[in-house]
């Protein structure tokens, strides 16, 4: 079974795959593969180049996400163009990952990918787990993870498709505005349901 893990900004998407993946489910991270397709030397690299401009590189020819992401976080235009860039190439990656690890036999495997709906990249997957959390709780996280002030979070959060709208197409929704041991014990308990299901 694939189980797709996606949610707001945040939320805590990561930290319940992580739960996941020390359960023993194997993990396909849309961040991770994101990283991977961006990498010097590679075709999506030169056409974010093109698109956006040498500005956003580093002296070592790397992507600065930082300089992008001002850029594409406050115009919705400019967003979507590097979606168009970047989506086809994390998908085809996801897809040939999803498969080795469905050849495999492993019985759970999870995609995080925080824009999983947005993608249309639920098709991917079994059932999807939605993560979400309190506005407050969201914007705290946020401000305090990547340094940044309460407008310019809530610009972020504005960005994406919103919570109650992601929670309202998922199969599993775990509230993660408390404490980790308390979405941990949710994740143990769903992962007991999920690969039952699928043994």
């Amino acid at each position: 079974m694939i189980l797709g893990i996606t949610g707001g900004i945040a939320s805590g998407k990561s930290t319940v795959t992580d739960v996941f993946r020390s359960l023993g489910a194997a993990v396909v991270s849309a961040d991770e593969l994101s990283r991977e397709v961006v990498r010097p030397g590679t075709p999506t690299l030169e056409r974010i180049v093109q698109a956006f401009g040498p500005g956003i590189l580093r002296s070592d020819g790397t992507l600065d996400r930082k300089a992008l992401g001002e850029i594409v976080f406050s115009d919705p235009a400019m967003r979507e163009r590097l979606n168009a860039i970047t989506h086809p190439a994390i998908a085809a990656r996801a897809e040939e990952r999803l498969r080795s690890l469905v050849l495999e036999g492993e019985r759970l495997i999870v995609y995080e990918a925080p824009l999983l709906f947005e993608a249309g990249a639920e098709k991917r997957v079994d059932e999807v787990l939605v993560v979400t959390v309190d506005e407050p709780t969201q914007l705290e996280r946020l401000m305090a993870r990547d340094g940044i002030g309460e407008a310019e979070a809530r610009g972020r959060v504005a960005a994406q498709m919103p919570q109650a709208e992601k929670a309202s197409r998922a199969d599993f929704v775990i509230y993660n505005s408390g404490d980790r041991q308390a979405a941990a014990e949710e994740v143990k308990a769903l992962f007991r349901r999920l690969v039952g299901a699928s043994g």
